[in-house]
């Protein structure tokens, strides 16, 4: 049964995908502005077929230490549902992506247009001058920035060196941190084609308080996800 409802969600997901992106894409270049409600309404439809299809549920705690934005989201990454869940929670966000998602045709332009903050991992210095300005411009926007310090999705069992990039938006913006936990690698695994029925908890922690001195905030960010 768990595969039959993974095939039928699969399918789903990857066909609405495909009908959405095409006349999003036609908004993008008639009224820009609307894309992130386009987003937002994808991140729900495929939240709500998940839960329908394949019985994965999803329960959020600790909405009151999120501060109005903006501040910074720092989320573990153990699935593809942490996007979702993040893109249908929070109606003014802006997430780092890596840079090749905003190379894929038709969808690249939608992340563009959304304002998302396009890294280049293998560049190095550059990628963290882009970050920066990234978040520069988030800020000013009001805008909660979402990023995830693994840097990739993790097993839920697997604790990572956290990426400099959080540390380094952290300094530079000043804006509140707010550490995520989720458990969405149980259900729906990184790799995963098959979603195991269940609930996903998102747990918001509280923020980090006094100055983001980079070894202090990683240093916190690890407690929070569990690790040493």
């Amino acid at each position: 049964m768990i595969l039959v409802r993974s095939i039928l969600f699969n399918l789903f997901f990857f066909g609405s995908s495909v009908l959405l992106t095409i006349p999003a894409f036609a908004v993008s270049l008639i009224a820009p502005r609307q894309i992130k409600t386009w987003a937002r309404f994808w991140a729900r439809l495929q939240i709500a077929a998940v839960r329908v299809i394949c019985g994965i549920r999803l329960e959020v705690s600790g909405w009151e230490n999120l501060p109005p934005g903006p501040a910074l989201i720092a989320s573990r990454h153990e699935s593809a549902f942490d996007i979702l869940a993040w893109l249908a929670l929070v109606p003014a966000s802006c997430f780092v992506v890596k840079r090749e998602l905003s190379l894929i045709p038709l969808f690249g332009r939608l992340i563009r247009v959304c304002g998302m903050i396009s890294i280049d991992r293998e560049a190095g210095g550059s990628a963290i001058r882009v970050l920066l300005r990234g978040g520069d411009r988030a800020r000013a926007e009001g805008r909660y920035i979402v990023i995830f310090p693994e840097g990739t999705r993790v097993d839920p069992d697997e604790h990572p060196p956290l990426q400099p990039g959080v540390a380094a938006l952290a300094s530079r913006t000043g804006v509140p941190v707010v550490p995520v936990m989720t458990d969405s690698g149980l259900c729906w695994g990184r790799r995963a084609f098959h979603k195991t029925p269940g609930t996903i908890h998102i747990v918001i922690q509280k923020p980090l308080t006094g100055p983001h001195a980079r070894e202090a905030v990683m240093a916190a960010l690890q407690t929070a996800y569990g690790g040493t």
